[in-house]
């Protein structure tokens, strides 16, 4: 999965000091207070002439209760207005974490998972719809969009029409939602991965990608202490997937996101060092299948500083990419794709 000039397909030889850096623009979209430390989870979109930020909000760590997401929008993706809540109040003992937003009809969905505190997995997990009423300019309960669930990105369109999205369950086993044409309640269940592969393996945060021959490719976060990330593929439009295997590209166990640019290539944001979550990278690759160039984003920061949980659009021939910083900030880089083909040559 991983060949790059440097180094060839060997990970370890990789000095993550000496990347080439790309260029961008930065801003806050939210920063921690005193009230509320904690921002992750977080995705963007970009609707109704606006860009739309959620992610999960709370009290000092991950996972507790009274979490719940907010949002924020901007005209132009780096100055943005003052964070809003977005789900209601979790009841007792419970908190919500944000899932992405989607688009789907003309409507504007935020997805967010209802859990049991004191952890995302193990008791009470459901996943939840939220559409946005321009009339009010609030956000209204859509419904129940699947139970014992928690999605890692919004539904994408498949070649045959129905949306396909990533689930996992509260065991932490691995599937695929496909339907949610007909009602965002209306799903069939196809099983991925278990939480243990048979090599050990703990495949986690899944995303997917079509190939230029409608193929599928998936791929895992390792859980385990590999510091690679999993792959699997799916021949059939997600109706079955191959077993995940270990790949050699590196990472520090942290989620990554990806997108097919409007100029054909692939780009991989995610944590490549397996020494920690910074840098920052993004990846290129030209099928979706080997990734061949390699850079740090430049985002100010200082040492012990950790940019995670990545999410990537592209607008207007510029990718925006929104992020964590140390898990108490939501930022967003964007990047000119002029400047990623400089990187590419």
């Amino acid at each position: 999965m991983l060949d790059l000039p440097s180094v060839g397909t060997d990970p370890t030889k990789i000095d993550f000091a000496k990347l080439p850096r790309l260029n961008g623009q930065h801003a806050v979209i939210s920063r921690g207070d005193d009230a509320w430390k904690f921002r992750l989870h977080n995705y963007l979109a970009h609707f109704d002439g606006k860009f739309w930020c959620i992610w999960s909000h709370g009290p000092v760590i991950e996972d507790k209760a009274t979490q719940h997401v907010r949002f924020a929008t901007s005209r132009d993706g780096l100055h943005w207005n003052d964070a809003q809540q977005l789900t209601p109040p979790p009841p007792k003992g419970c908190g919500y974490i944000a899932r992405g937003l989607w688009i789907r009809n003309g409507q504007l969905l935020a997805l967010a998972s209802l859990f049991e505190a004191p952890s995302a997995f193990g008791g009470r997990l459901e996943l939840h719809a939220f559409a946005w009423d321009k009339e009010t300019t609030k956000w209204r309960h859509a419904g129940l969009v699947m139970d014992d669930a928690i999605n890692n990105f919004p539904p994408k369109k498949l070649p045959t029409g129905d949306w396909m999205m990533s689930r996992r369950d509260h065991r932490h086993n691995v599937s695929m939602l496909i339907g949610g044409v007909k009602s965002l309640s209306k799903w069939r269940v196809i099983p991925v991965a278990s939480h243990q592969l048979p090599d050990g393996g703990r495949p986690e945060e899944p995303f997917w990608w079509a190939l230029r021959d409608g193929n599928l490719v998936g791929l895992f976060r390792d859980n385990a202490d590999s510091n690679r990330l999993y792959r699997a593929f799916s021949t059939d439009s997600g109706q079955s997937w191959t077993t995940p295997v270990r790949t050699n590209f590196p990472d520090a166990r942290s989620k990554f996101n990806a997108l097919r640019t409007s100029r054909g290539y692939w780009v991989l944001v995610s944590n490549p060092n397996p020494a920690g979550r910074n840098p920052l990278c993004l990846s290129t690759s030209d099928d979706g299948l080997v990734f061949t160039r390699m850079a740090a984003l430049r985002i100010p920061s200082k040492r012990g500083d950790t940019l995670q949980y990545p999410h990537v659009i592209e607008h207007e021939r510029r990718l925006y990419i929104a992020f964590s910083r140390n898990k108490t900030a939501i930022e967003v880089l964007t990047i000119e794709l002029d400047e990623v083909n400089h990187l590419r040559k």
